[in-house]
């Protein structure tokens, strides 16, 4: 008999863009992972005082500022959870400053239902 694993992730996904969260949230809903999202850092604050969840989608580029500058925030109250940059500036500048900052996977928009599912992928198996 195989050696199943049993996952209850959920996730947060935090963009400005509408459609791009209701895109994630279906994609994540295939594979049985539970989503809310917000549009902005100050709401994402906000969630996170009273949520813990196991992944973090995070847009660098939000109304109230740079989702780089926010990595830090989830880290230190949240250091289990697993932050995924989502964003269309996906140069190497930027993609360096995330993972220095303590991102563990970047997506570069606009993405694809295969990118995050190969992500997915990689975070279960860990």
């Amino acid at each position: 008999m195989k050696n199943l694993k049993i996952y209850n992730l959920d996730a947060l996904i935090i963009d400005d863009e509408t459609d791009i969260c209701y895109l994630l949230g279906s994609v994540l809903k295939t594979r049985h992972i539970q989503s809310k999202f917000v549009n902005t850092l100050r709401e994402a604050a906000t969630i996170l005082e009273y949520n813990n969840p196991a992944v973090i989608f995070l847009d660098n580029h939000l109304p109230d500022g740079m989702g780089v500058n926010f990595v830090n925030f989830i880290k230190r109250f949240h250091p289990y959870s697993t932050i995924v940059m989502i964003t269309a500036n996906d140069a190497l500048g930027d993609k360096q400053k995330a993972f220095k900052e303590g991102v563990d996977y970047f997506i570069g928009k606009p993405f694809s239902k295969e990118a995050v599912n190969k992500v997915m992928e990689k975070i279960e198996a860990a």
